[in-house]
């Protein structure tokens, strides 16, 4: 028989962890729509502005100028879709790429720190929870289509 899950407190656990795993001290400050559009750019990418906007929490102005504003600081660039000539592909360029990887980095090194201060049988717990982390992503990922 399967464990019932305490979605509520769940809900609250994930609520609680985020913004001590999101939000990071960082050489350069960016506003979390930033961070969110290069996120998905370095997962998703290259994707078109309309694909951009179905995964982002913005009007179609605001991403547009959000984007003119991180091209115009080189973290990511615009080049033709070659199925469609019309239409432009947004990608990180190195300089994006790099702000993702030091972000993840310093993530992992917090979550490390964190991480070590668990219980051997707390770590096990959190270690046999990765993988239903990972669908529970994917089943989100499936709603959206």
């Amino acid at each position: 028989m399967a464990a019932e899950v305490d979605v509520e407190r769940l809900t609250t656990a994930i609520e609680d962890f985020n913004p001590i795993f999101i939000r990071l001290p960082s050489v350069r400050r960016f506003n979390f729509s930033t961070l969110s559009v290069l996120h998905t750019l370095a997962r998703n990418g290259p994707l078109r502005l309309t694909d951009l906007l179905a995964t982002e929490q913005l009007k179609q102005p605001a991403l547009t100028s959000l984007v003119t504003k991180l091209e115009q600081d080189g973290l990511l660039q615009r080049r033709p879709d070659p199925n469609d000539g019309r239409a432009m592909l947004l990608s990180l360029t190195r300089a994006g790429r790099q702000v993702v990887r030091s972000r993840h980095t310093e993530r992992v090194d917090k979550l490390s720190r964190l991480v070590d201060r668990l219980t051997p049988e707390e770590r096990d717990v959190l270690a046999s929870s990765i993988h239903v982390l990972t669908r529970l992503t994917e089943i989100a990922a499936e709603e959206q289509l």
